[in-house]
């Protein structure tokens, strides 16, 4: 399938500007493996280790106007193709039977019209799951302005579903895009999303994210904080996940490219102090509002949150290692979800006494012990 592998290699190319799945690049693990082509993707496995994602757009032909993309319709992209649903199939088939894949990441640019597109994804998942019953992991994204039919033939088929927020609003999101309306195109979809996904509902087991794309407008991190709020809180989803805007990519007019106060290397730190609030969030039972900013409404790129909390708190330390709670642990910076796990373990049977006790590595051990109390 010679054909196919060169439209596969510039599709899953141009599919690294949608990161909304926990899809890793790690080369050194590509090499490892013998990865050879763009679509493999290794991921991290929860359990440890890593396994195969095959990713990939199934269309880089794009009428859509999203200013920051270099997939544009007026972007500078060299070689505009699609594949079709059965050629994407067969591909991830044979990748299937020679590295047990994991699955599937199926995305595409807006190809003649949203519900064009979504037809295109969905045949994709159709054949499959129908023809080849095929019964393991796929995801699909859901392309803004879909049809709530369309949703629902995806809602469907997949394990998971993604659509990207892109913006902390409309304000912002209309500096990016004339063509979509971020009410009926963004925030329409994604309630519809979590209704059809909601406890009881039929389609409860897919599992829902979306993305922010980060300092192509002028938004701010606090902004983006209190869209989780929604995101978590009122639409129940999985993940969001931050992709950091990198100028040079899109129209010069976006705010994106007119702001020069962070270099690339600070937008990927920031892309990072976001990550690190998200989990604040998620696993810490941080709530958004206690999340610290500067007075720019940005997240310290020198500092991650959680300590930048716990400076600005002092009153609730030192916690006590051998008493204190769950949550209170994980206030401590250093601990983690798993230390915390070891500690509560550890202090039914032995009192803690030094840090060492904990076999912690010898930083995240500098970084805790000044905020604990290893009496009583």
């Amino acid at each position: 399938m010679p054909d196919i592998l060169e439209k596969l290699s510039i599709l899953a190319d141009d599919s690294k500007y949608d990161l909304a799945c926990a899809c890793g690049t790690s080369s050194r693990e590509r090499r490892r493996r013998g990865l050879d082509g763009k679509w493999l993707y290794p991921v991290p496995l929860a359990s440890g280790g890593y396994g195969i994602m095959l990713k990939t757009l199934i269309s880089n032909l794009c009428s859509s106007d999203c200013r920051y993309c270099p997939l544009r319709h007026d972007g500078n992209i060299p070689r505009r193709c699609a594949l079709t649903p059965d050629e994407v199939a067969r591909a991830f088939l044979e990748y299937d039977r020679r590295h047990h894949l994991l699955g599937l990441f199926l995305s595409s640019a807006i190809t003649g019209n949203p519900d064009r597109t979504m037809q295109m994804l969905v045949d994709t998942a159709e054949i499959l799951r129908y023809r080849y019953r095929y019964r393991g992991y796929i995801h699909l994204k859901i392309i803004p302005g879909a049809s709530p039919a369309a949703i629902y033939r995806a809602l469907r088929l997949s394990t998971a579903v993604s659509l990207n927020i892109e913006t902390p609003g409309k304000n912002h999101f209309a500096k990016l895009s004339r063509y979509k309306d971020y009410l009926r195109d963004i925030i329409a979809p994604l309630k519809l999303m979590a209704e059809a996904t909601a406890p009881g509902a039929e389609y409860a087991k897919v599992k829902c994210t979306t993305q922010f794309i980060v300092g192509a407008s002028d938004e701010t991190d606090a902004e983006i904080i209190r869209y989780l709020d929604g995101i978590y809180n009122r639409l129940r989803f999985q993940r969001a996940y931050f992709s950091a805007y990198q100028s040079g990519l899109g129209n010069p007019s976006i705010p994106g490219e007119q702001s020069f106060t962070l270099t690339a290397d600070d937008r990927l730190t920031r892309e990072h102090r976001l990550y690190q609030a998200d989990f604040l969030i998620r696993q810490y039972k941080f709530q958004p509002a206690e999340i610290p900013f500067a007075a720019d409404g940005n997240l310290d790129l020198q500092q991650d949150p959680k300590e930048v909390w716990a400076a600005r708190n002092p009153q609730f330390f030192p916690v006590r290692i051998n008493s204190a709670e769950r949550e209170q642990l994980l206030r401590v910076p250093g601990f983690g979800p798993v230390t915390v796990k070891r500690i509560l373990q550890h202090r039914q049977h032995h009192r803690i006494r030094y840090i060492s006790d904990l076999h912690l590595a010898g930083k995240l051990a500098r970084k805790a012990n000044p905020f604990l109390d290893f009496s009583g």
